[in-house]
């Protein structure tokens, strides 16, 4: 017998597919709005995804673990990624960086406590001419400095406020 979260996230996985297809094209919008809605993608939605998309589950997994985008593990609501790349080396990342860590209490590849960041290092953004750039999920933002990553923050924390009612999201199964 399906848990309650479970059941709920079957139907979300049948709405995505209804919205997207069932087509293999379907699989990387599928994924990302599971992610969206629940923060990971467990094993469970990869196992009813392949099975409601007809492929094999590890073509599903494959996929999850390539992207650095999907993530199996659980992620806060708002995931920073840090570009990583010398351009950004050399445009003073590890200040910015040294910031997040200290303003967040979190290291790279961390959670905050309250499930509201993430902390990530990204290979490359493709900002390389206005470094040191970063992510804030799906915004982007360049010449980064350590002041304006308390601003940045702080945009994020009344995001947050604003839709409180949404920490009910939590953990997918």
């Amino acid at each position: 017998m399906l848990t309650t979260q479970q059941d709920t996230l079957t139907r979300d996985i049948g709405r995505l597919i209804e919205e997207h297809g069932t087509s293999r094209s379907a699989l990387i919008p599928v994924l990302q709005g599971i992610q969206e809605r629940y923060h990971t993608i467990s094993d469970f939605a990869m196992q009813t995804v392949a099975d409601k998309l007809g492929i094999h589950p590890v073509e599903v997994y494959g996929v999850v673990t390539f992207y650095a985008f999907l993530n199996e593990g659980y992620h806060g609501r708002f995931v920073i990624r840090l570009c990583r790349t010398i351009s950004c080396d050399m445009a003073g990342k590890e200040a910015v960086a040294r910031q997040l860590r200290n303003d967040l209490g979190v290291d790279f590849g961390q959670t905050t406590r309250d499930g509201r960041f993430t902390l990530e290092w990204a290979n490359c953004i493709g900002m390389c001419d206005q470094g040191p750039a970063m992510l804030v999920n799906d915004q982007v933002f360049t010449q980064v400095t350590p002041e304006k990553v308390h601003d940045i923050l702080v945009a994020c924390q009344k995001v947050f406020s604003a839709h409180a009612p949404e920490t009910g999201e939590g953990h997918a199964q």
